[in-house]
């Protein structure tokens, strides 16, 4: 059985295809980084996973959101709007 392996948003899959747990992987794999930046799109990912179903992601949006600016929150959630028009 193949194995598809996320290792940043350039290889997510899009559109309909992406649910919920596969970009629930994703958020986690930016979480999990130190930069400030990773914490803005780990914030998108999840944005956009709780959206398409995964409880989880919508806990830890919350969770990453309290360590993240209003400013940095604002962009996270642009940037997840951004995708789902797009996608």
């Amino acid at each position: 059985m193949a194995r598809f392996e996320i290792w940043n948003s350039e290889n997510a899959p899009l559109g309909e295809a992406a649910d919920g747990d596969t970009l629930f992987r994703l958020g986690m794999r930016y979480a999990a980084s130190e930069a400030s930046d990773d914490r803005m799109t780990a914030h998108k990912w999840f944005n956009i996973a709780a959206i398409r179903g995964n409880a989880e992601a919508a806990r830890l949006r919350r969770e990453i959101a309290a360590e993240m600016s209003p400013a940095e929150i604002a962009a996270a959630q642009r940037a997840a709007r951004d995708w789902v028009i797009h996608h």
